[in-house]
Parts: C-alpha cells; sequence; structure tokens
C-alpha cells in the first residue's frame, strides 16, 4: 500500500469566479451545451498528417507583442522552428511559474517535434496558434478570434489540431 499523500483536486471553479469578480467583472458565466460534440475521425493516420497547435496560454515570441491584461481576441502565429528559449507567457488568469521555466506545459511544441521525429506524427504546420485565454465575451471568442484560428489552420492544411486550454 503506497504511502503517497493524495492532493486535492484543484478548485478550479471556485477560483476562476475568484478572478473575474477581482477583475469586476460579473459572475462568471459557464458555457454550456445541450447538443453532444460531434466524433470527427482522423481521415488519415496521424503518422501521416499535418499537426497544428492551438494554445490558450498567451504564449508569445521574442519580437511579437505580448497580450494585453483582458479581453484580448488576437492571436500569435509562432513558426514551429522557433527556439522555445524565444517563447514567452503572459496570463491574467493563472499562475505564470510553470509556464515560465517550461513553455511546454501550456504550449506542447518540443512533445509535437519529438512525435515527428518518431514518426508518430506525420509533419508540423509551418505555425502554431496562440491566444489569450480567459476571454468573457463568448461572441467575441467565437465570432473574432476561433473563426480566424479555423480559416489560418484550414489555409495551412492542418489535419489535425491539438487545443491546449489553459
Amino acid at each position: 500500500m503506497s504511502s503517497a499523500r493524495r492532493e486535492p483536486p484543484v478548485p478550479y471553479i471556485q477560483r476562476t469566479r475568484e478572478k473575474y469578480a477581482a477583475l469586476g467583472y460579473e459572475e462568471y458565466r459557464w458555457l454550456e451545451s445541450t447538443e453532444p460534440v460531434p466524433w470527427q475521425p482522423l481521415a488519415k493516420p496521424l503518422a501521416e498528417s499535418r499537426v497544428g497547435l492551438i494554445s490558450t496560454g498567451g504564449v508569445y515570441a521574442s519580437g511579437q507583442t505580448a497580450f494585453t491584461y483582458r479581453d484580448d481576441t488576437s492571436y500569435r502565429a509562432i513558426p514551429t522552428d522557433v527556439d522555445t528559449a524565444h517563447l514567452r507567457a503572459t496570463h491574467f488568469a493563472y499562475d505564470l511559474t510553470d509556464a515560465r521555466t517550461d513553455i511546454n506545459c501550456v504550449f506542447p511544441i518540443d512533445t509535437l517535434r519529438g512525435l515527428t521525429t518518431e514518426g508518430r506524427a506525420g509533419e508540423l504546420a509551418a505555425s502554431f496558434y496562440t491566444c489569450m485565454g480567459g476571454i468573457y465575451s463568448r461572441r467575441r471568442v467565437r465570432e473574432d478570434l476561433i473563426a480566424v484560428l479555423v480559416d489560418r489552420c484550414a489555409a495551412n492544411d492542418v489535419d489535425v489540431v491539438l487545443l491546449v486550454p489553459v
């Protein structure tokens, strides 16, 4: 029998409500859908696919503008050949300590590079995308951000996208 102490779960909903209240927002409203999300199987094996990445971790490369403090619906295109030492993160809704130590915890670029090297994934898209999570307006996310990111991935002939919510 293991004597390892089990940590309690992170009180994510409570923390999110407190964070938004401290920023002066009304109570955070969770998006609920009554429709099931349709399953979309891969059209071809992952080893033959072009892989994309979208992260809400607020990652940007040196020389790019950092994200603003709140409700920033812009995105950054990160070339997949970037040196990870040149990646930064800024975000108001999570503790950046781990992301600043290892950017891969919110933007797993090195892991995806490894999968292509091992032949488990076909190739990486030329760019990955990142944005600021925690945008309060669902309408702005849907209309101003998601539609653009979907178009960018389609324009880059991406077969599968890894979504990394933060």
